[in-house]
């Protein structure tokens, strides 16, 4: 349904229905505090003591997104902070009322930036339907009822809006308001502390892993180690009399309905507790079919790569057709071969690449599940709670309307709950088995079963003119077939203004589960395009910031982010042998961000990341305190791929799947500074902020280990480089 102001009230004002029905709680005196509340539309509830409970739909996974909803809301709402509580929406209930929250989609850092103007709206008109209720009941005119800080006034009268709740939510407006403007904001904008700290320190959060049902038993389940591989066998006699043991149960392959979420071809087994049936499975003869992807390593899809990349690739256009940013002011991309063929100087780059990553969250993924007859019921580990619900619902081939998904917090996401299948897995076993089950995953089937961050290959070419800076380029990158558009993030809407400019694409296949990672095209191409950009500007004789800031003259949000890092960074290319500063900047979900990296790198090559700068410009920001955290989050996220990341694929599985093999940035490899500065533009737009941070992390760095050592890193994890 396409979203306007009418249909999206419609909607939910049809939904409510008096009481509060719809709502998830996590715990029984949150519900109980609710059922004296009255349901204003399907986002709020207003109890008599004037405490507001907003619902949020998309998923808490630490991003903060059981805080900014509700701050949308109760900006529009007008009511005092400390009156609002956060409750999960009713997944059901969205799914079965015609998709009632509009998405329940988490992810691409949109919660904020393209979710607001229905979230707001919400607010909005519950704020203007009190107000109708009140007038009405003074008998005095709208204009006169003033709706501010949970009170409603028209002169000498004045109530709670909780004393009006009832009424206003019998209202039928009839125009819907406008929301506010960026000048009329009271709360949005302001530093907010997260509503979801105070559980999650205390230990009252509940997360998939910590769901408990009566009669629960517990499964482990084992998929064919190379993907897209077939189970054969099982000998289970072979367990049956291993302590605790239960069942075990075949799941077989099923292709992605209604999503791109695959039910593998695994096997369970089932037992009184985890460690139980973990041991056993571990103990049970298995027999794979491997099928194609056993011949599949990294090695020969890096040689395929090489070899598409001395070809030549699909020409690459922006969402408009066009071939890049610059198209307006001249560029053509169809004479570059002949510029470059003709050029008096030719600087050809070197292949960059980044490497398979895993999302391994440090939540393991869990699903609980419990399937009777008339209803099913589940907790899961997903960012889009309606989707897995019709996932559920298709698994079993029951009705929407008797699949019940609870909301839960997740203890990470990074893009892994788009594509997670932990819950048809327990919604299949519980139907097997007759009993409620929980499913969790081990390590080493997390890492070796996700669906990874694909791999990506560049290059360049490109003919300087007398002044130093290109007059034509060509890059060429090497994608993976499943999703394309992940190899031309960052690169086809490049802003750097070269008169001639070309981006070709190739693809290579394979058998790997493919998926959402936080800003995977940005991360992967973004490293290879912002050291394309630093050698170019040392071939050329150009301060790498100096050429940036020339080459994107008129694009005012990158030249204010550069004009910042100028200013404030300290920024040099000379700071004497073995210490290195490097720079920049990639955008992503409609965010500029900039990242200046100071390094040092020991006699024996050892790197240390001394600190990391950061200058971003997105716009709006709700919540500058709940902004900078998440800067500083994907940028330890994509630190850590940059450092120690890196997943080996041979015989067409991956052999490094636990933390001794595929470690995460701890403590002491930490920056001793990271720092987080929001250069936003006057001309103000809604920019993502939960992953922009990240993709300029590792080529700042990469840049500033040459500087430190005069040699070019053109691969991930930096530890692995001879430096």
């Amino acid at each position: 349904m396409k979203f306007t102001r009418r249909n999206f009230l419609k909607v939910s004002a049809t939904a409510a229905g008096g009481l509060v029905i719809g709502f998830h709680m996590p715990s029984k005196a949150q519900a109980e505090g609710l059922a004296s509340s009255t349901e204003i539309n399907a986002w709020l509830s207003i109890d008599a003591d004037n405490i507001v409970s907003i619902a949020t739909p998309q998923t808490e996974m630490g991003q903060g997104a059981f805080t900014a909803v509700p701050m949308m809301v109760a900006e529009e709402l007008d009511v005092p902070w400390e009156n609002v509580r956060h409750v999960f929406a009713d997944a059901n209930r969205h799914v079965n009322n015609g998709d009632l929250y509009t998405t329940t989609m988490t992810g691409g850092s949109m919660t904020v930036s393209r979710r607001h103007p229905y979230i707001m709206q919400a607010g909005a008109s519950a704020r203007e339907r009190l107000r109708q209720a009140a007038a009405t009941r003074w008998n005095v005119s709208l204009d006169q009822v003033v709706a501010k800080q949970g009170m409603l006034s028209a002169g000498d009268k004045q109530g709670t809006y909780g004393e009006f709740a009832a009424d206003a939510a019998a209202v039928t407006l009839e125009e819907e308001p406008k929301i506010k403007p960026y000048g009329d904001w009271w709360l949005l904008g302001t530093d907010v502390k997260r509503l979801d700290v105070a559980l999650k320190t205390n230990g009252t959060a509940v997360f998939p892993i910590d769901v408990e049902v009566p009669g629960m038993v517990y499964a482990a389940v084992a998929a064919c180690p190379v993907p897209e591989g077939k189970l054969v066998s099982f000998d289970f006699d072979a367990i049956k009399d291993m302590p605790g043991v239960i069942q075990a149960v075949e799941l077989k392959q099923t292709k992605d309905t209604p999503s791109f979420t695959d039910l593998r071809s695994a096997v369970a087994v089932v037992a009184e507790s985890w460690y139980q049936a973990k041991n056993a499975l571990s103990a049970m003869p298995i027999v794979w079919d491997f099928g194609r992807g056993a011949s599949i390593s990294y090695e020969s899809q890096t040689a395929e790569a090489l070899s598409l990349l001395a070809g030549t690739g699909t020409v690459l256009r922006d969402e408009e057709g066009n071939p890049g940013k610059g198209i307006d002011k001249g560029v053509n991309q169809d004479d570059v071969p002949g510029l470059l063929e003709a050029a008096t100087k030719l600087v050809v780059g070197e292949v960059y690449s980044r490497p398979f990553e895993a999302h391994a969250t440090m939540m393991p993924p869990a699903a609980v599940a419990d399937v009777k007859e008339d209803r099913v019921d589940i907790w899961t580990f997903t960012q889009d709670i309606g989707r897995s619900l019709h996932e559920v619902a298709d698994q079993l081939g029951r009705d929407t309307a008797n699949v019940h998904l609870h909301q839960t917090y997740l203890g990470g996401g990074f893009g892994g709950g788009f594509n997670m299948d932990v819950h048809r897995q327990a919604a299949a076993i519980s139907a097997a088995i007759g009993k409620p089950v929980k499913v969790i995953r081990s390590r080493e089937e997390d890492i070796a079963g996700d669906s990874q961050r694909p791999p990506v290959w560049g290059t360049y070419k490109a003919a300087l003119g007398e002044d130093g800076l290109p007059t034509a380029l060509m890059t060429h990158f090497v994608g993976e077939e499943k999703m394309p558009n992940f190899a031309r993030s960052s690169v086809a809407n490049m802003p750097y203004l070269v008169p001639n400019l070309r981006h070709e694409l190739s693809i290579i296949q394979n058998h790997v589960p493919i998926g959402y990672h936080r800003a995977p095209g940005a991360n992967s191409n973004g490293f290879i395009i912002e050291q394309m950009v630093d050698e170019l500007a040392q071939a050329g004789d150009w301060d790498p910031l100096e050429w940036r800031l020339k080459l994107t003259e008129g694009n005012e949000p990158w030249q204010r982010v550069l004009l910042a890092m100028k200013e404030k960074s300290g920024w040099t290319t000379d700071m004497g042998k073995g210490e290195g500063m490097g720079l920049a900047v990639v955008e992503s979900h409609g965010t500029v961000a900039g990242c200046v990296a100071t390094v040092s790198v020991s006699r024996r090559g050892q790197i240390y990341v001394d600190r990391l700068q950061y200058f971003l410009n997105s716009g709006y920001v709700i919540n500058p305190l709940n902004a900078i955290e998440q800067a500083e989050s994907s940028a330890i996220w994509e630190l850590s791929h940059a450092m120690f990341g890196g997943l080996d694929l041979r015989d067409g599985r991956f052999v490094n799947t636990n933390f001794d093999s595929y470690p995460m940035l701890r403590m002491p490899d930490t920056p001793p500074v990271i720092e987080v500065e929001l250069v936003n533009s006057e001309d103000q737009w809604w920019g993502g902020l939960g992953e922009p941070a990240g993709p300029p992390t590792p080529p700042a760095i990469a840049n500033a280990i040459f500087y430190a050592t005069g040699t070019r890193v053109r691969t991930t994890p930096f530890t692995k480089a001879a430096l």
